[in-house]
């Protein structure tokens, strides 16, 4: 085992510096080399104390979060916790200097330390729960008793991170200095040690009088807001109760309820999901096949063609990073309409607290409207934001030979088009890719890169390092009609449709698959984008649609009469003044006359046929994605529905969804609907089945 602990001394104090770099995770050999210095501590004559500091940037930044996934999770959380009770039993104290974060397990070993002192621009935090975890070395047991028991639920059901002023007036630090770095608050920190060396020592386990008094609300409260905030999560309301329990067990008996839970939730497929979405996202920015020293392109000047909805957003996006951007529209009008909703925007933000008027200002100023192609020609990246005509964009790309430069990126914001077609407007193809923001696209971290193809890898490179720098998450796909959310999305709300023309109600359909976990219904969702734009997405790929295959009826009619949704006060359903949904008559008596016009038998659909029939739909063409290289991997697609559509985390995506139900049951659901709806739109992907008959599951291909 690696020594990831170095061990020196500072005239009478010892010092145990943390080496496992780069964020001094809690690995293993971290704790049995902190264990290992406090016993030498301990056996050293000439030490009065113990300074436990990080290497580098950071004290200890959490668990290595890949040990929750292994059998060894549990063993290893056991370990760390009994170390933690020989650290808190050392008959000299100990002081841990935190610098950067202590997070998890980091701060749990803060605790359980005698004294600690905390740099003025460091935080901590129990982030657990954020991956399906409480926390599971006395984090639980230790922070109600320095912090008091509201704070502690705080932190440890909603996984926020304090900084050091509020840290130290909860009372989870006990000393808080400026610095420049390590060194410095080294130097403070053996200062201190020096202070308290001769003081009684008091562990943390032994301080009970913040416990004393409760205030009974705070738990009810808490879950109340763990249901609305981390709606479906089952560790929150473990974290609730493993901190309550503080209050009427003693230290030991709550340290086993809290082991207990923590095993329970590492070895829920709950926590599974969060860890492989965690993942997920760091793996979605790895290309196979492109050499590792492909450099991305320097992008220093943008300029974005549309100014409305999308393109206003994206300016935003650029803004806010730090890059100066021209927005340009064909309309003076246009263009004036888009800087408003800018300013409103940003005039929100302001209101809400989130950044100051001064920095709103510096962002508006940071955006050029105009009419004209002036400056294009010393752009590095050209964005075509307009809406989705081909014969428009095509016409854009093909002005856009005359007045970009050579090296210029040129990128469509297109959700469903033919990146290649609109490539080939242009005199350099190799130059095109697509990027598909989504809307509010200021707001939303999600951008599909679509590689066409002549598309150059070191565009792609470029592109997925530009998402990250505007804080965004980059998914690659390849070109198809919707790439890979839209494309799936397709069958997805073809089924709820078909649902409620069958019988289901508008209401009875979104509000199985909210319960089901998903941010909103799949109807509310087609009533939030508005039924206008559905419909013109949806004729973009009527070419598709197979003759004599049923096709939904209700939306065309809906979009025949003007009811658009939300923007119109009616949609699948009645929208007051502030958008809140209501059943709407209208469209119930519309439904059942287009369906009876139709010849659809109508009949009672129970909860679990929705959700299998709509998220099966997703799956299966998810599939068919992947078999296709649409997708290059199984994460992607689920980090698309994760950070795009609104999948929820705690299941992982859907490809992970259907692993966690074991995809021979996947299949053998997917062929009752074939049986009873019939094999053209029910007929299971060959690399479903494939996988099936192999007792393979998506990820395992990875």
């Amino acid at each position: 085992m690696p020594n990831l602990v170095r061990y020196t001394k500072r005239g009478a104090i010892a010092v145990a510096t943390i080496e496992n770099p780069p964020v001094n995770a809690m690995s293993p050999g971290v704790p049995e080399g902190i264990l290992a210095a406090v016993k030498q501590a301990q056996q050293d004559g000439d030490v009065h104390a113990l300074v436990l500091i990080g290497a580098g940037k950071t004290f200890i930044a959490g668990a290595d979060i890949k040990e929750f996934g292994k059998t060894e999770g549990r063993r290893a959380a056991g370990q760390l916790a009994s170390m933690l009770a020989e650290l808190e039993s050392s008959a000299k104290p100990v002081i841990a200097a935190i610098h950067g974060t202590a997070l998890g397990g980091g701060l749990e070993t803060a605790m359980a330390s005698h004294y600690r002192i905390m740099a003025s621009n460091a935080s901590v935090g129990q982030p657990e729960v954020k991956i399906g975890l409480i926390p599971g070395a006395g984090g639980t047991q230790r922070l109600p008793r320095l912090a008091g028991i509201e704070k502690a639920v705080d932190m440890c059901a909603f996984g926020g991170t304090v900084n050091a002023k509020d840290a130290l007036a909860a009372g989870i630090v006990d000393r808080v200095v400026e610095t420049k770095g390590e060194a410095d608050l080294l130097d403070a920190a053996i200062e201190y040690a020096q202070e308290v060396a001769a003081r009684p020592i008091v562990r943390t386990r032994d301080r009970n009088e913040k416990l004393s008094s409760v205030p009974a609300a705070v738990s009810d409260v808490a879950r109340e807001q763990a249901h609305k905030k981390m709606r479906g999560q089952q560790a929150p309301l473990a974290a609730i109760e493993a901190v309550e329990a503080s209050t009427r067990l003693s230290f030991d008996e709550g340290m086993q309820l809290e082991a207990k839970l923590f095993e329970e939730r590492r070895a829920s497929t709950q926590s599974k999901a969060l860890i492989h979405a965690f993942f997920g996202e760091r793996t979605i920015s790895k290309i196979p096949g492109i050499a590792t020293d492909i450099k991305p392109l320097p992008i220093e000047r943008v300029a974005i063609i549309g100014a409305g909805t999308m393109g206003g957003g994206i300016a935003m996006s650029f803004s806010d990073a730090g890059m100066s951007v021209i927005l340009k529209d064909a309309k003076q009008e246009a263009l004036d309409r888009g800087l408003a909703t800018i300013r409103s925007n940003y005039g929100r933000m302001v209101k809400s607290g989130r950044i100051s008027q001064e920095v709103a200002d510096q962002r508006i100023a940071r955006i050029k409207p105009q009419v004209s192609y002036e400056g294009f020609e010393q752009v590095d990246l050209i964005i075509e934001a307009v809406f989705e005509d081909m014969a428009l964009k095509k016409r854009i790309f093909g002005e856009l030979d005359e007045v970009a430069k050579p090296g210029a990126i040129l990128a469509t914001n297109t959700s469903s088009l033919d990146v290649d077609e609109i490539a080939g407007a242009t005199e350099r193809p190799e130059m095109v890719l697509g990027v598909h923001f989504f809307s509010p696209a200021n707001i939303m971290r999600l951008v599909e890169i679509v590689r066409a193809k002549a598309t150059r890898e070191n565009l792609l490179v470029t592109a997925m390092a530009l998402t990250k720098k505007l804080g965004k998450i980059g998914v690659l796909s390849g070109n198809c009609y919707g790439f890979i959310g839209n494309r799936m999305m397709h069958p997805y709300v073809r089924e709820a449709q078909f649902l409620v023309e069958e019988g289901a109600s508008v209401e009875d359909v979104n509000a199985a698959l909210f319960d089901f976990g998903m941010a909103m219904g799949p109807l509310a969702m087609q009533d939030q984008v508005g039924l206008d734009v559905i419909w013109l997405i949806r004729q973009a790929g009527v070419h598709k649609n197979k003759p004599g295959v049923r096709t939904p009826v209700v939306l065309q009619e809906l979009y025949r009469l003007g009811r658009y949704g939300q923007k119109t006060g009616s949609g699948w359903s009645k929208y007051d003044e502030n958008r809140k949904a209501s059943p709407d008559a209208e469209t119930a008596g519309l439904i059942e006359q287009l369906a009876k016009e139709a010849g659809i038998e109508r009949r009672k659909i129970g909860k679990e046929e929705i959700v299998d029939r709509c998220v099966f739909a997703l799956v299966n063409e998810g599939a068919r994605i992947l078999e296709e290289g649409i997708a290059l991997r199984a994460v992607d697609i689920d980090v698309v529905y994760l950070s795009g559509y609104g999948f929820p985390s705690w299941r992982g995506g859907p490809m992970f969804y259907a692993d966690t139900l074991g995809l021979p049951n996947v299949v053998r659901r997917i062929e009752e609907f074939q049986a009873q709806l019939g094999a053209d739109l029910w007929q299971p992907a060959p690399l479903l089945r494939k996988l099936a008959e192999e007792g393979r599951s998506f990820h395992t291909t990875e």
